[in-house]
């Protein structure tokens, strides 16, 4: 299973290893990911719109617009924005984060993927002249593939990860992933991936109970 244009630098990096597959990704992250930002950040932007007509939209148009501030009546005109200079700062952040989520969406739908080396010992990476190895022993074995075999995504999970604080609710452990999307042949990348991680599994064998 080899890939043409495999960068010299990760060769070199393999050595005398045994070269098992060779791929590139399509993209970095799954095409999901970047619509979930998309539709998250459309539906954030269309929220914050609200806010923007109800207190901006009578400004633009020449009127006043009547608010409390810290229970105080508040009145403010196109001659007189100060009473509301802090409110609209504060709705310009919410619109803004909203694009932000919408533009990191769509940027991240183009962003390649690397290029993937396997040997018998590890998964070795080259993205935007950045070289990862990673030891199989590292995976913890939980593996999602879809797609065909022309053409498939595959997702490895490591041991590694980083804890997330989550609101109201206890910090949640998140495993990192490791992501190959858009590779050909990928369910025999797969049979490898798995069958590597189960030669190298740290984890020694449970023995069964004498009864």
């Amino acid at each position: 299973m080899q890939e043409r244009g495999i960068p010299i630098e990760i060769k070199n990096l393999v050595g005398g290893e045994e070269i098992q597959f060779e791929v590139k990704a399509a993209h970095s992250q799954p095409v999901r990911s970047s619509w979930f930002f998309i539709l998250f950040g459309a539906v954030w932007t269309a929220f914050s719109m609200i806010f923007v007509v109800a207190f901006l939209g009578p400004l633009f148009l020449g009127q006043e617009v009547h608010f409390e501030s810290n229970g105080v009546p508040t009145t403010a005109s196109p001659d007189n924005l100060d009473p509301i200079i802090l409110p609209a700062i504060i709705i310009g952040i919410f619109v803004l984060l909203g694009v932000f989520m919408m533009a990191w969406g769509i940027a991240s739908m183009f962003v390649k993927g690397g290029y993937f080396i396997g040997t018998p010992t590890r998964l070795i990476s080259y993205n935007n002249g950045k070289i990862r190895s990673i030891d199989w022993e590292q995976f913890s074995g939980d593996i999602e593939v879809n797609g065909t075999q022309e053409k498939g995504n595959l997702s490895l999970r490591m041991r590694t990860g980083n804890m997330v604080s989550r609101k109201n609710a206890p910090s949640q452990y998140v495993p990192e992933v490791i992501h190959l999307i858009g590779i050909a042949q990928v369910y025999s990348i797969e049979r490898i991936c798995r069958m590597r991680i189960k030669e190298n599994d740290p984890t020694p064998p449970q023995m069964p109970e004498n009864v």
